[in-house]
């Protein structure tokens, strides 16, 4: 390439929840598309630089190739920023759906009281549990990578409020919500909620043209985090 850099920002690396196989015949098309990102000519400055936020498993920082430079950025700044501006900020737990989401997360979060989520498998059903930290009397936020149908975080939202916390919202960095699942987060006419706040960025656009001003959905810019990270 005769350009003296190039940037390619992907927000979004959309085949991140597909980085391994359960059965004959599946394709990682994690890796796979790793692999054709991976194929970008270099440029007379070097290779070029992909930005990618919160990708969905930490081995897949290790799937491009040499003549790529991966730059993983996240998304919580800004979540941190949306919960310090909060009224109840002194009250916020952070809750994470399962241990993988806790490994990617916590160290980011840990000035806030932390609440893990796990599954279990009752015959042919996984049952979200608590498994520890206190709910009771607390705003907890859910914070995961990304959201398709909401069955996981549905699911904790009812083991929280079990546990007696006071509110419960959400984060994930990418609302993808296929089929437009996104339909079952919202506030009813009859004041019924499951989350107070559902805070997603606006890294899936589709998504965000359709959930915007709609409550409980906030939607978070990532337009200052890639100006930054394009200042590689």
């Amino acid at each position: 390439m005769f350009i003296s850099s190039f940037t390619l920002v992907l927000p979004f690396f959309p085949t991140g929840t597909f980085e391994r196989m359960e059965d004959e015949g599946d394709i990682a098309t994690a890796f796979t598309l790793a692999r054709i990102l991976s194929n970008i000519p270099i440029s007379r400055g070097g290779p070029t630089s992909l930005v990618i936020f919160d990708i969905h498993a930490l081995q897949e920082r290790f799937y491009f190739g040499d003549s790529v430079l991966p730059c993983f950025e996240s998304g919580i700044p800004l979540l941190k920023q949306r919960l310090h501006q909060l009224p109840d900020a002194a009250n916020v737990s952070i809750a994470f759906p399962d241990e993988g989401a806790w490994k990617r997360f916590y160290k980011q979060l840990q000035h806030f009281p932390t609440i893990i989520c796990t599954k279990v498998r009752e015959g042919d059903k996984r049952i979200v549990r608590l498994k520890e930290g206190q709910a009771s009397g607390r705003h907890v936020v859910i914070v995961d990578d990304l959201v398709q149908s909401g069955g996981t975080l549905i699911e904790c939202q009812k083991v929280l409020q079990a546990h007696g916390a006071a509110k419960v919202s959400a984060y994930a960095t990418h609302g993808v919500f296929p089929k437009k699942s996104w339909e079952k987060f919202l506030h009813e006419d009859t004041g019924e909620q499951l989350f107070s706040y559902f805070w997603i960025t606006d890294s899936c656009p589709l998504t965000v043209k359709e959930v915007r001003g709609k409550s409980p959905f906030e939607i978070l810019s990532l337009a200052a985090s890639i100006a930054a990270a394009l200042h590689i």
